[in-house]
């Protein structure tokens, strides 16, 4: 296409952060009604990149732009999209005009302004929102791998001052103690993100010496890349590969989050306002998964294959040590962000089964997942914003004085725990059949953690929602026109993907497929089930196509 369409989908946020950051500071309201207009923009570019996206098509990335930046380098201005990117390119916009209606009062200042409680300023929270968006909308456009990275490691800059200057009021600690908790998670957050992308840049500089030593000149282009590998004429050393895979492998591990690499989550979350924290989960955390896609198994197959094994152990570690700790957690927040590192566990699972199924459901979940969490994210921030403290305890009987609040955090919760009928249930289903094909003992040990979110999920609504109304929640108001405007899509979206979910997976198979033709790997073929065999002695086991053919 001549008309850069991918650049104005990652510009119009930009400009929006800026011209929201430029406004005075007694312009607040406008400041909120500028950021929700850029963000409804920004979602309306983003569905004319998805409607005219053919899925059908042979070339593997579409709207596709290629500029000189840095020549003395090989570094080029390249975008470019596939199904995938495109549908979480959709979750992302989608997401973000939510996040900003339900921060709506997050970041107005506070009645009083004392030494010791400060003066937020409004204009700044909502710019940096529109500013993550935009750089996590261009990482997913991202063709060439410097370009990507600039903006893989440029998102953590907003992140940090909205996990830091912008953190939860809820709980009962003085002003000072709150903001020295959310000093520690935003540096934590920092400090984590920041060494994983010191680990890539040294693999990402590593990729550029080789191919500038075998292709006469270095490139970033992923497309030239896989081309050049594809047809012999860069074959980088198994051990060199194998170097760089773990520099992209731990940056993206880190930000995915996978364990071990996960502790930063819970405080980021649990600091952070809802809407904020369904930014981090739900957006930011994609580029992660999205990446070990795009970046780990393209442009590193056998090595992607060789570290497959250890990533399932660490994916399956994941699935269960996250939904365990969500089962002990006495914080609703911290709950969730352990339900999403139990979650984030299956979406890698998926990924590296190395199956079309199991790669299409983890592509599936990231989506879906994005979804259901911000439903129960942000229906939880409602909630504690009334009652004003972030322990389950001191909830109980919410349903009785509240009861449309209640329906929508337990709609929430089924669609966390992948209740039949709502949108992750499929992708949960696919990715737990694609590992089963290839790795059943992996599949079937990661069925437990099905068995576990059901369990933290209904204790939740049950020590909440009810039993006998707590005096402190008795005058609990139910959600506000405002706050329905932001939690009633959402819903509506997790039963339509639910029950149809065929626009979602005929976006994504055609990319699926594009990244196992690059890694050479094959669905595993069925077996089938003999009960006699004319002639012969097999009776009742399973065979293979030979066995099939014998028989006939």
């Amino acid at each position: 296409m001549s008309f850069p369409l991918l650049t104005v989908v990652a510009v119009v946020p930009a400009a929006g952060a800026i011209a929201t950051a430029a406004l005075p500071a007694a312009k607040r309201t406008a400041a909120k009604w500028l950021a929700l207009l850029v963000s409804l923009v920004t979602f309306a570019l983003a569905l004319v990149v998805a409607f005219r996206f053919d899925p059908g098509s042979k070339s593997p990335y579409q709207f596709t732009e290629s500029h000189a930046w840095i020549s003395d380098f090989g570094v080029r201005y390249e975008l470019g999209v596939d199904g995938i990117a495109v549908a979480l390119i959709a979750l992302t916009t989608l997401l973000i005009p939510f996040i900003i209606l339900a921060g709506w009062h997050d970041a107005d200042p506070l009645e009083e302004a004392t030494p010791n409680r400060r003066w937020r300023p409004t204009q700044g929270f909502f710019a940096l929102i529109l500013a993550v968006e935009a750089m996590v909308v261009i990482s997913f456009e991202a063709t060439d791998v410097f370009v990507f990275y600039i903006f893989f490691e440029a998102m953590l800059i907003p992140m940090y001052f909205l996990i830091g200057g912008f953190g939860d009021r809820a709980g009962g600690d003085g002003e000072d103690e709150a903001a020295s908790r959310r000093s520690y998670a935003a540096v934590k957050f920092l400090l984590y993100n920041l060494a994983g992308g010191l680990i890539m840049l040294a693999a990402v500089i590593g990729l550029y010496a080789v191919t500038a030593d075998q292709l006469g000149s270095g490139t970033f282009s992923l497309q030239q890349i896989v081309e050049a590998r594809a047809a012999g004429r860069l074959n980088i050393g198994t051990g060199t590969e194998r170097l760089l895979f773990l520099g992209f492998f731990f940056a993206f591990a880190v930000k995915a989050p996978l364990w071990p690499l996960h502790t930063w989550l819970p405080g980021a979350m649990g600091e952070s306002t809802a809407p904020v924290a369904v930014l981090i989960t739900a957006v930011v955390d994609k580029v992660g998964t999205f990446a070990m896609l795009r970046y780990c198994l393209q442009l590193f197959p056998q090595a992607s294959s060789w570290a497959t094994p250890a990533i399932l152990v660490l994916a399956l570690i994941g699935v269960l040590y996250g939904a365990l700790l969500a089962v002990a957690q006495r914080d609703i927040k911290r709950l969730i962000a352990y339900a999403s590192i139990s979650h984030f566990g299956f979406i890698i699972l998926g990924i590296f089964a190395m199956t079309s199924q199991g790669q299409g459901g983890a592509t599936l979940y990231m989506v879906n997942h994005g979804i259901s969490t911000a439903a129960l994210m942000l229906v939880a921030g409602f909630l504690i914003s009334r009652r004003g403290s972030r322990l389950i305890a001191d909830y109980g009987g919410v349903q009785k004085v509240a009861p449309i609040l209640a329906g929508t955090f337990l709609v929430g919760g089924l669609a966390t725990l992948s209740l039949p009928g709502l949108a992750p249930f499929i992708s949960e289903f696919l990715v737990l059949v694609g590992t089963f094909s290839r790795h059943p003992v992996i599949g079937a040990i990661a069925t437990l953690g099905i068995v576990l979110a059901a369990l933290y999920v209904l204790v939740l609504y049950q020590r909440t929602m009810t039993g006998p109304v707590k005096s402190e929640v008795s005058g609990m108001p139910d959600l506000r026109v405002r706050e329905l405007v932001v939690v009633a899509p959402l819903i509506a979206l997790l039963l339509f993907l639910g029950v149809y979910p065929k626009p979602l997976t005929d976006l994504v198979n055609p990319a699926v497929d594009h990244t196992l033709s690059v890694v050479d790997k094959k669905d595993p073929k069925p077996t089938v089930q003999v009960d006699a065999v004319p002639g012969g002695g097999r009776h009742g086991h399973a065979v293979h196509d030979q066995d099939v053919e014998a028989a006939k």
